[in-house]
């Protein structure tokens, strides 16, 4: 007589099962059928928009795009030839292009709603910081100001930002 193996049977994950798989759209919470879950039956829940998500989007666009602002300057002034060491200018701009690029997905997963932007926005905004007060120091305070206004609005939207997984409205 064979044994109940029922309770070891291999059961397919929940959530998903591969990258390719996983976006960052807020998920939808689950709503059993037959229960109205506080929201009606049959309808789904999606976020509201929130003043403070768009605020840091567009804080992280702006930023990005300054960025590939930089990486164009370095590019002209490699072609115009004012550059010292070619290598040096094409690997700086290779470097802000991928900064460029990851401050342009955080713009994006807020812009989506997705949660994840919040503590990296903040840790870039943070970091800066000390870089408006270098630029301070070195006698560019309108760019110092720019910088660190920027960054400070920056992280003050990302700390108020409504991160909840509560769907805020129903659709």
């Amino acid at each position: 007589m064979a044994p109940d193996l029922g309770q070891w049977a291999v059961r397919p994950p929940d959530g998903p099962t591969s990258l390719a798989q996983v976006n960052d759209e807020p998920a939808a919470p689950h709503v059993p059928s037959g229960s109205s879950g506080g929201h009606g039956e049959g309808r789904s829940v999606r976020r509201g928009r929130d003043t403070a998500r768009d605020v840091a989007a567009a804080v992280c666009a702006v930023q990005a795009l300054s960025l590939v602002g930089f990486v164009v300057f370095y590019l002209v002034e490699l072609v115009q030839g004012a550059g010292d060491d070619p290598t040096r200018v094409v690997m700086s701009a290779l470097l802000i292009l991928v900064f460029a690029v990851g401050i342009g997905a955080l713009a994006r997963g807020w812009w989506r709603g997705a949660n994840w932007p919040n503590t990296p926005t903040i840790v870039w905004d943070l970091l800066l910081l000390p870089v408006a007060w270098s630029l301070f120091q070195a006698g560019r305070a309108l760019v110092a100001l720019l910088v660190g206004g920027v960054a400070v609005v920056g992280i003050v939207a990302a700390v108020r930002a409504d991160t909840s997984e509560e769907p805020l409205r129903p659709e």
